[in-house]
């Protein structure tokens, strides 16, 4: 994809529930390449709320893509690719407290990493060295006003900061590990989160996360445990709200506003970059351009 004009500006993962954007305008469909192998399918472009965006189904169409397998370094590149600075990422997520109950929508602000390296966790794997900051693992400034536009849009109750456990799947978790997470201080449970955050991260692209209560997990007594039919019922009423939510936010113009996010690498790059090879700077050419020049 040409780095010229950018096509959209700001970029939304859909999950569980959000599998498409029916409100878009000026719709087409890209297929894109990337060094980092294909996104999950096409790449949906359209106007929503007057901002141009530019959307990607988590799983594939018709869900097909279990969490572990998800292409998330290939999202996330396509999505730069196209000049998108801003990504938000809709997901399903389990409630690990009682005050979180399904139906409710979160901003979370932290991140417990539980995942595995085979997911593919940073675009810096060979050839050079990165070490972003992570301590705050989702962009404050946007996840701030996703939690605004949530409360202003719908009468859904808002949670706007929760720390999110992020496991491998695509089992459900034991009653052990549930209790575990929530000694821990874990407050909501997804399959996802990671290594979409690192990888925006890494992309120097603003990333925050809306979450949909669907579950108590399988912690709370006198709760059935968690089902993939149970979680999809309670998508379909959550599906609404986040929607509006999306439209909320883009109707603020977030996509023009500069943040810190947009320059984390040039204080994160260890290698020389003089020596590179015209292979890794192929490879590398959307992330590092600024800095090979």
């Amino acid at each position: 994809m040409s780095s010229g004009e950018p096509q959209a500006e700001v970029g939304i993962i859909g999950g569980s529930g959000v599998y498409a954007l029916d409100e878009l305008t000026d719709v087409r469909r890209v297929r894109i390449s990337t060094p980092f192998g294909d996104p999950s399918d096409e790449i949906v472009l359209g106007v929503l709320s007057g901002t141009r965006v530019a959307f990607v189904p988590r799983h594939g169409e018709g869900h097909r893509i279990p969490p572990s397998r998800i292409p998330a370094r290939a999202n996330i590149h396509a999505l730069k690719s196209l000049g998108v600075r801003q990504i938000l990422g809709v997901s399903a997520v389990g409630s690990l407290r009682e005050d979180l109950v399904p139906g409710h929508l979160v901003v979370p602000d932290q991140i417990i990493d539980r995942t595995r390296e085979a997911r593919g966790g940073t675009f810096f794997d060979q050839d050079v060295v990165v070490h972003v900051p992570f301590g705050d693992p989702y962009c404050e400034r946007l996840r701030l006003q996703v939690a605004k536009a949530a409360v202003r849009a719908t009468e859904t109750a808002v949670h706007d900061s929760a720390t999110y456990l992020c496991m491998e799947g695509p089992q459900f978790s034991t009653r052990a590990e549930s209790e575990m997470y929530r000694a821990w201080g874990c407050d909501i449970i997804g399959m996802t989160a990671i290594p979409e955050a690192k990888l925006a991260r890494e992309a120097e692209l603003c990333y925050a996360g809306l979450c949909m209560v669907t579950d108590y997990d399988c912690w709370r007594e006198g709760h059935e445990d968690v089902t993939a039919q149970t979680v999809v019922e309670v998508m379909r009423r959550n599906s609404v709200a986040a929607k509006r939510t999306l439209a909320a936010l883009l109707e603020e113009g977030v996509a023009d506003i500069e943040c810190g996010c947009h320059s984390v690498l040039a204080s994160s790059i260890n290698t020389s970059l003089e020596g590179l090879s015209p292979a890794a700077e192929e490879r590398f050419a959307l992330l590092l351009g600024k800095y090979l020049r």
